[in-house]
């Protein structure tokens, strides 16, 4: 009899069932689907009794892919009925880790940018938005489509193959020959995505060729493939996945009830959705929505209501106001912020809210049930909140079980508070734990990281780690240290160490000697207290930070509260890290003084470099702060790093006071957001004793913190006198004043 094929789009309810019918027809011995040939041995995991959606997860060492089925998908239909007739299943495509795939994470995914010229043409031709209202105007809304092998042939016919594709179609058409000998008098059916089939056709018309057996599987030396529970939301376009079909909520129920019901079912949901959010939806309205749908659906031409049919009458009977955004299906992309609440809901809908669940028998990988044990066994398997004292070691494990599982994204495990990067040490935390459908699902995910919950998380470190800029690598570093996964953190450290010395990003080298300063000052309870790796990395960094900041010149420039970071972090590793510095202080205040007196140097970085040889002993001329230009920038730099020494000068305040009460309007207004920035590092009770000391040199009595409570905000208040200021130039220049 030969091969019957039946190409399908993915996701496709009118493909499925296409696919069911053909199947019922043919009575074939064999059905070969699209799908990865590694699994064809475990088929019956398939069958055990799962909700849907699930997905066949396959990973290597640097690839992972999903194979995502729903009730619908013709691969599950083609599965599903191939076992009911009585016919042998086989997956029939290379393995989802084979190179062929190495840029592909959805196998199911329509790789619609290899035809997108033939898609616009007749997108144009029938005047529609996009392939999938194409595809809905063609086949979704017929009781019978027709043309389906037609529309394939002038895709691919317009579409050049990649060695990706070419490797698939000679793999897929071994298998499809060898089937066709063994099943002798009896049909084989093979069903592959639309984009594949003519090729496969093309490759069978040659003739019959000498078949020596089934085609071997290629093997790989790490990686594995597990079912996972899936979700309609991951399957969704509109959510980010470029799957096949979008909206798979409502194409469910295009499955289960047909398209007329499904068209109810949406404009009933979208309705309920609606009032749960107190928007007004009268009966009005959804008999508008429904009679703008029929009349749109009989000018279109549809023999049943399509999903677009709907939409569009919902949006006309719903939204009088104009949109901010074109709606999400004109167009296959994320619904931006700012939507109408109507178009919120319309998506809601759409997405639908299954989660797939799988049967208790299924095989999972040893991390599943290794975390699992873990849990239990340290009481972390249940619901609440818990408060963890760092200085216990038991605690301290517990800490660690659940940092491995934050930074491999295990759902249900929220930290609230603890322990920050860079920060003063903190000896406790509190987490909240709450259980998730998504956890198996991001369980046997995480598990090609490796077996155990220590293993995974180091791998996925590591991972995070590799060509990581620089002002990632702290966190990094941090996350490792939490996680009590010394072998990692000792990579990151050579990493950052590394990165410190070339990089010319000043922002990045204040995050990284911050965070890393922090750990060598504070980490008792890790154990990272004068770690000699970290020490190199902070004396590298000072150096560096001393170095770039001696060659920046300019003119002015809004004051850069990252380089402020840097300036910052530099006088806590000589104060505080001096054993770990191979600079003298000596050199440190040589350099801060020069730049100090550079009139080249941004003003940021002046006063921050006054306020660097300030905190390391050197007395500041107050006279020299007259002459500065730029003096909130100034400012800022110079209570970025001297806050303590800048309130122990009253003097210094008292100069400062004079500057900006001379100051003109225009110019005060100039200044306002960089003075803003500047008394932002102090905290309101530091505020107020610059307030006392204002107030003194005024010789005026009074509450200081009176004069630091406004009423309005500041910003308004500024706003008001620039309007001020124009309403009486504008009276002078009338003659009204």
């Amino acid at each position: 009899m030969g091969a019957v094929f039946v190409g399908v789009r993915h996701h496709s309810p009118a493909c499925a069932r296409l696919v069911a019918a053909t199947i019922e027809e043919q009575q074939p011995a064999y059905v070969l689907i699209e799908g990865p040939a590694d699994f064809n041995e475990r088929i019956d995991e398939l069958l055990l009794g799962h909700e849907l959606p699930v997905a066949l997860f396959s990973y290597s060492d640097e690839h992972a892919s999903w194979s995502p089925f729903c009730d619908y998908s013709p691969e599950w239909v083609a599965i599903t009925e191939a076992r009911r007739c009585g016919a042998e299943v086989r997956f029939i495509d290379l393995p989802a880790w084979h190179e062929a795939f190495r840029d592909v994470s959805n196998r199911y995914a329509d790789a619609e940018l290899r035809y997108a010229e033939v898609v616009e043409r007749l997108c144009g031709e029938f005047a529609v938005d996009n392939v999938d209202v194409l595809w809905d105007h063609l086949f979704e809304c017929e009781a019978e489509p027709k043309g389906m092998d037609e529309y394939f042939d002038l895709l691919r016919g317009t579409a050049t193959a990649d060695d990706g594709d070419s490797a698939r179609e000679e793999y897929m058409a071994s298998w499809v020959r060898a089937a066709v000998k063994d099943a002798g008098d009896r049909p084989v059916v093979v069903v592959t995505g639309g984009f594949h089939t003519p090729a496969l056709k093309a490759k069978l018309d040659g003739g019959p060729e000498d078949v020596t057996g089934w085609p071997e599987v290629p093997e790989r030396d790490r990686g594995a493939s597990y079912l996972v529970p899936y979700s309609h939301a991951r399957l969704d376009a509109f959510t980010g996945y470029q799957s096949g079909m979008p909206s798979p909520g409502y194409y469910q129920q295009v499955w289960e009830t047909g398209a007329q019901r499904a068209a109810d079912w949406l404009v009933e949901s979208v309705a309920t959705r609606l009032r749960r959010r107190q928007q007004p939806v009268s009966t009005a309205d959804l008999i508008a929505a429904h009679t703008q749908a029929g009349a749109l659906a009989r000018l279109r031409g549809h023999e049943n209501l399509a999903r677009t049919d709907v939409l569009d009458g919902l949006t006309s009977a719903l939204i009088s106001e104009d949109l901010t955004q074109p709606p999400p299906w004109t167009r296959r992309g994320t619904l931006q912020p700012g939507a109408h609440p109507a178009l919120v809901e319309m998506i809601a809908a759409l997405r639908g809210d299954r989660v797939g669940r799988l049967h208790p028998s299924t095989p999972a990988p040893p991390l599943v049930n290794a975390v699992q044990e873990l849990l239990r066994a340290h009481g972390l398997d249940q619901e609440g909140k818990i408060a963890l004292d760092l200085t216990d070691a038991e605690a301290l494990e517990r800490s660690r079980i659940l940092h491995r599982l934050r930074v491999l994204r295990i759902p249900g495990f929220e930290r609230t508070s603890g322990p920050s990067e860079g920060a003063q040490p903190q000896l406790d935390e509190q987490w909240t734990l709450r259980p998730t459908d998504d956890r198996l699902a991001a369980l046997i995910e995480a598990a090609e990281n490796g077996a155990t919950l220590e293993e995974a998380a180091g791998v996925a470190l590591e991972r995070r780690s590799r060509n990581a800029p620089l002002r990632h690598l702290a966190g990094i570093l941090f996350d490792a240290v939490l996680c009590g996964i010394s072998s990692v953190s000792g990579r990151v450290k050579e990493s950052i160490d590394e990165g410190v010395r070339e990089t010319g990003d000043l922002a990045a080298l204040g995050q990284v000697l911050s965070g890393v300063l922090g750990l060598w000052r504070h980490d008792r309870v890790f154990g990272g207290r004068k770690d000699p790796l970290l020490g190199a990395v902070i004396d590298a960094g000072t150096a560096r930070v001393l170095w770039l900041v001696e060659g920046l010149h300019g003119g002015p420039a809004p004051a850069d509260p990252h380089r402020l970071k840097a300036m910052a972090a530099t006088r806590d590793a000589v104060v505080h890290a001096k054993s770990a510095l191979s600079l003298d202080v000596v050199d440190v205040t040589g350099v801060a003084t020069r730049v100090s007196d550079d009139a080249q140097a941004p003003p940021d970085l002046r006063g921050a470099a006054l306020g660097l040889a300030w905190s390391l002993g050197t007395q500041p001329d107050v006279r020299k702060v007259r002459g500065i230009e730029a003096l909130g920038d100034w400012l800022a730099g110079l209570f970025a790093v001297a806050r303590e020494e800048v309130l122990a000068s009253p003097d210094l305040v008292g100069v400062l006071d004079e500057l900006v009460s001379a100051m003109t309007e225009d110019e005060f207004l100039v200044a306002l957001p960089a003075l803003r920035l500047a008394f932002s590092y102090f905290p309101p009770r530091e505020r107020e004793t610059i307030a006392a000391t204002v107030l003194s040199h005024r010789g005026v009595e009074g509450s200081a913190r009176g004069v630091t409570r406004l009423n309005a905000d500041p910003m308004v208040v500024a706003e008001a006198m620039a309007v001020e200021q124009r309403v009486e130039k504008l009276l002078v220049k009338g003659g009204l004043a």
